[in-house]
C-alpha cells in the first residue's frame, strides 16, 4: 500500500464558537500521516448551500450532530479507505456520489466537507508541506488582503442594525502586517467611540463590536470616525465594506429595513446603497439584493460594479453553475468562497475557476460559527485568491486565521506583499 493511501477516517463531535457541536474529522494516511479538519457552520445561509446535517430535538437546542459524525465514522471512513490522498478530486468524487443528493443532505454538507479538507491536510502532510504550499504546487502566491469586521448586525447580532457587517479594507496597504495593524487600530478607536457615547452592548458573533446604533446609517458614520481617530485616512488607507444580507430581510423585490422603520422596493434599495457609496467611502457591498432578486443583483452591478466590488454570497454560493448563470446575467462581479456551502473542497475549487473564467474577483471566507481551524487561510494562499474574509480581529477561533497569516508571510519570499490596488474594482477609486 501506498504511503499515501487513506489508512482511516475518523469523525468525532467538537465545539464551534456559538457553544454548539461540529464535526471533526481526521484522516490517517499508511505511511503516518495525518490531517483534520473542522467543519463550521453559519447564521445567514443561502438556500442552496450544502446542508449542515443536525439531528433535531431538544439536545444541544437541536444543534446535535451525531447523525453527521456517524456517517462520517461509517460510509465516508468505508469509501474513501484506500484512495491515495493525493487525488483530492478522487476523493471528493467519491464523497458526491456517496451522499447522492443535491445538497449533501443524506450524509451532512458538515461531514463531508471535514473529509475533505482533512484529505487536504494529510496529503500536505505526508509531503511534509504546509496546506498552502501543497495546494500551490510551484506558484509563488502573494498574501490575501483581509476584509475584518468592525460592527455586527444582522443575524450575527440579534438585528441590531439591519446589515449584517461593517467592515474595514485596509486598501492603502502594502504589506499583510500593516493591514491588520491599521484595523487594529480602527477597531480599538471604535470601542472607545462607543464607550463614550453609551451605544456598545456586546460583542458579536464574529468579534465585531455589538452596536447600539438608531439606524444604518449611523454605524457607517460611527465607522468613518473611526478610521479618521486611528489616524488613517478614509478611502485613501481604509476603505469600508459592508455585507448587507439583504436576503435575512428581504424577499420578492421588498426590503424591511426595520432599523430605518421603512420599506424598500429593489430600485429604492439600490438607491439607498448607492447614495451610501456616494457618501462614504465604500469599497465592497456583498449581497446588496436577496439571492430571488437576480434581475436586481444585475441592476446594482451595472449601476455600481466599474466603482465597488458587488459580492454574491446567498446568490452564489460556492456554486460553479450559480456562478456562470451570474456572469451571463452581468450580475455581481466577485464571488465569496466558503468550503462548507459546497460540500467539498474541489466543489468550491470548480466556483473559484467558474469566478475567473468570468473576470471576477474572489474572497475565501470563514463563517460566522467558527473554529481554531486555519484551513481557509491555506485556502486562499494556495489557491492565489487575493482577499481573505474570517470576521473581526478579536476571538481566538478569528484571531487563529489572521495570526496563521503572518505566520506564512515570514516564509514567502515576497514576505507579506499584498496585491496591487489595480487588482480590485476600488482601484483607480482609492488611488
Amino acid at each position: 500500500m501506498s504511503a499515501t493511501a487513506i489508512s482511516s477516517v475518523t469523525g468525532r463531535r467538537v465545539w464551534n464558537s456559538r457553544a454548539r457541536p461540529t464535526v471533526e474529522v481526521e484522516v490517517a494516511l499508511a505511511g503516518g500521516a495525518r490531517g483534520r479538519a473542522i467543519a463550521p457552520a453559519g447564521a445567514s445561509r443561502g438556500s442552496g448551500e450544502a446542508v449542515d446535517l443536525r439531528d433535531g430535538g431538544e439536545a444541544f437546542g437541536g444543534y446535535g450532530v451525531e447523525r453527521a459524525v456517524t456517517a462520517a465514522n461509517g460510509e465516508i471512513a468505508a469509501a474513501l479507505e484506500g484512495l491515495d490522498a493525493r487525488d483530492q478530486e478522487g476523493a471528493d468524487r467519491r464523497l458526491v456520489a456517496l451522499d447522492g443528493t443535491a445538497d449533501k443532505s443524506r450524509l451532512g454538507g458538515n461531514a463531508t466537507v471535514a473529509a475533505s479538507m482533512a484529505v487536504a491536510h494529510a496529503a500536505a502532510a505526508a509531503q511534509g508541506l504546509p496546506l498552502w504550499r501543497h495546494l500551490a504546487d510551484d506558484a509563488e502566491p502573494v498574501m490575501p488582503l483581509p476584509e475584518i469586521q468592525i460592527f455586527g448586525g444582522g443575524a450575527h447580532a440579534a438585528r441590531r442594525v439591519d446589515v449584517q457587517d461593517f467592515m474595514v479594507i485596509a486598501v492603502g496597504a502594502s504589506e499583510y502586517a500593516e493591514a491588520l495593524d491599521w484595523t487594529a487600530e480602527v477597531y480599538r478607536a471604535a470601542r472607545a467611540i462607543m464607550t463614550e457615547r453609551g451605544l456598545l452592548a456586546g460583542t458579536a458573533d464574529e468579534g465585531g463590536h455589538w452596536p447600539a446604533f438608531d439606524g444604518n446609517e449611523q454605524a457607517l458614520e460611527t465607522l468613518v470616525e473611526a478610521i479618521e481617530r486611528a489616524g488613517l485616512e478614509p478611502g485613501g488607507q481604509v476603505g469600508i465594506s459592508l455585507d448587507v444580507a439583504a436576503s435575512e430581510f428581504g424577499a420578492d423585490g421588498r426590503y424591511r429595513l426595520a432599523r430605518d422603520g421603512r420599506t424598500l422596493d429593489t430600485d429604492g434599495m439600490c438607491d439607498l446603497l448607492g447614495g451610501w457609496i456616494e457618501r462614504f467611502p465604500i469599497v465592497s457591498v456583498e449581497d446588496p439584493l436577496a439571492e430571488d432578486d437576480f434581475d436586481g443583483l444585475a441592476a446594482f452591478t451595472r449601476a455600481f460594479g466599474a466603482r465597488v466590488q458587488v459580492m454574491g454570497d446567498d446568490a452564489l454560493v460556492s456554486d460553479a453553475a450559480r456562478v456562470r448563470q451570474a456572469a451571463e446575467a452581468g450580475a455581481c462581479n466577485a464571488v465569496l468562497l466558503k468550503p462548507n456551502q459546497a460540500g467539498t473542497l474541489t466543489e468550491c475549487r470548480a466556483a473559484l475557476e467558474a469566478a475567473r473564467a468570468a473576470g471576477y474577483g474572489a474572497v475565501v471566507s470563514a463563517r460566522s460559527g467558527e473554529t481554531e481551524d486555519v484551513t481557509v487561510v491555506h485556502l486562499a494562499l494556495g489557491w492565489g485568491v487575493e482577499q481573505l474574509k474570517v470576521g473581526s480581529i478579536a476571538h481566538g477561533e478569528r484571531t487563529a486565521k489572521w495570526n496563521e497569516g503572518l505566520r506564512i508571510a515570514e516564509a514567502l519570499p515576497s514576505g507579506g506583499r499584498l496585491p496591487p490596488r489595480a487588482a480590485f474594482p476600488w482601484g483607480t477609486r482609492c488611488g
